[in-house]
């Protein structure tokens, strides 16, 4: 008896320490994050297959412009591969290369149409090499090159894929300079340079336009080339949607083709945006936060402090260019925002952590941020992050069948609505980023913003 009590007492040290689950290995990762790709998709080949989208809710399916462009499967393609999913990634193929044409009737948004199709069919084919992919991709872009007939060679918002008739003048940064990494891959892949040199010049116009202290509207008439809007928002500065992949491209195009352009650009751009648009706040707590608010374009004096699911791209951007201490510290407001109620809204005031707009639209871009730091760093605290965005992912947007965006994150309603870059990015980012981040050589690839990687290309 007394030996079984010396023994119980010298084991209550051991016993009062609490027992840690072990992170989940990559290989467990990607048996996990494999298995609900499959659940999103499968169920897409059950009830929307040849169709545009899955609603995850109704489960009916859903067409952008009442025809199937079969945007899931193009957008898609590239993760299955990347995954090793080798079935699904050939049937998918399949069905692009028999049934896809873009011979319709109908008027297409140019930003969206490039980000998503053009981006994905060339992705592929550098996977793949199937020919069929890229006569896709030249047929696409000569339709898409219509919309840079404006008198500045900035584009129109949208193109009839038949008849080549464009419409919407009124547009934004981004998606005016938001091509150059389609375009101009396109360009390298069937030496054409008239695909690179109607998006170079867009953009290039676009940064001509910039103020004086090197800072950019949100809003533009590419006819006139003037800046506009209802209101003096429209002059505000900032890295949200309607800016964001503006920056994004100019980083990356000099990344991807060597162009000294782009270079000088991003260059001059990104220290404007931190001179006027980023913010340090001190927190209820004494500490302090780095955020990118909104700043009048002309004079810089702060306009807003609005930050959101999309801004949340920045910190990738800056980690991929080298400033890693100012990556470091926006990823840690991104984490911040994502943990206010367990999943991210799509916009707060950064100054009062209020949530502005409560929805989640199953965005990529906080995990793509963590992606790119752990990429870089190998510190093991952003592959936490993505843990936590997984199985907040899992537990709130996750439905008998796919995966739906939620109405709000405070009560968590779900929305029938499951965008393809779900397939593209959300699902791609948490593969690298917890089970395989080694696969995509980033000196030697890049990412389009819909996360398709395209590969360095010789002139």
């Amino acid at each position: 008896m007394i030996k079984s009590a010396l023994l119980f007492l010298l084991l209550l040290p051991t016993l009062a320490i609490p027992q840690t689950t072990p992170a989940p290995s990559q290989q467990e990762m990607a048996t996990q994050i494999r298995a609900q790709f499959l659940h999103a998709w499968n169920s897409y080949h059950q009830y929307a297959w040849g169709h545009d989208e899955l609603r995850p809710l109704s489960n009916q399916p859903f067409d952008w412009y009442g025809t199937s462009l079969y945007m899931t499967p193009v957008d898609a393609l590239d993760t299955m591969i990347v995954m090793g999913l080798t079935p699904q990634a050939d049937e998918a193929r399949h069905l692009i290369d028999t049934q896809l044409s873009f011979d319709k009737d109908i008027y297409v948004k140019n930003f969206e149409i490039t980000i998503r199709m053009l981006g994905g069919l060339l992705s592929s084919y550098e996977l793949t090499h199937d020919p069929r992919l890229l006569a896709l991709a030249d047929d696409l872009g000569t339709r898409l090159l219509p919309v840079f007939n404006s008198p500045t060679g900035m584009p129109y918002v949208e193109v009839n894929l038949k008849t080549g008739a464009v419409r919407g003048e009124d547009t934004n940064p981004a998606e005016i300079g938001t091509l150059l990494l389609e375009f101009g891959t396109l360009s390298k892949l069937t030496h054409k340079p008239i695909y690179y040199d109607k998006a170079k010049h867009a953009m290039v116009e676009l940064y001509s336009r910039r103020s004086p202290i090197g800072l950019f509207g949100s809003e533009m008439n590419i006819r006139t080339g003037q800046w506009t809007g209802p209101d003096p928002g429209a002059l505000d500065a900032n890295i949200e949607g309607g800016s964001d992949s503006f920056y994004e491209y100019m980083l990356k195009a000099w990344k991807l083709f060597g162009d000294e352009d782009c270079h000088r650009m991003w260059e001059q751009s990104v220290v404007a945006l931190n001179q006027y648009v980023s913010q340090t706040v001190t927190n209820s707590d004494k500490s302090t936060s780095f955020w990118y608010g909104e700043a009048n374009m002309n004079t810089g004096a702060r306009t807003g402090t609005q930050y959101g699911a999309l801004a949340a791209f920045f910190a990738g951007s800056l980690a991929l260019s080298g400033d890693l201490d100012r990556a470091r510290s926006l990823q840690n407001s991104n984490y911040k925002m994502w943990n206010l109620t367990g999943i991210e809204p799509e916009e707060i005031d950064y100054s009062t952590l209020k949530i502005l707009s409560p929805g989640y639209q199953l965005r990529p871009e906080n995990i793509e941020s963590a992606y790119y730091l752990y990429y870089f760093t190998r510190d093991p605290k952003y592959r936490e992050m993505g843990l936590t965005y997984f199985n907040s992912i899992v537990k709130y947007c996750r439905t008998p069948s796919a995966f739906a965006a939620l109405s709000s994150v405070e009560t968590k309603k779900q929305r029938d609505d499951m965008e393809s870059f779900f397939f593209a990015e959300t699902m791609k980012y948490l593969y690298l980023l917890l089970a395989d981040p080694d696969h995509i050589d980033l000196q030697k690839t890049v990412f389009n913003t819909e996360a398709h990687p395209l590969n360095k290309l010789s002139s």
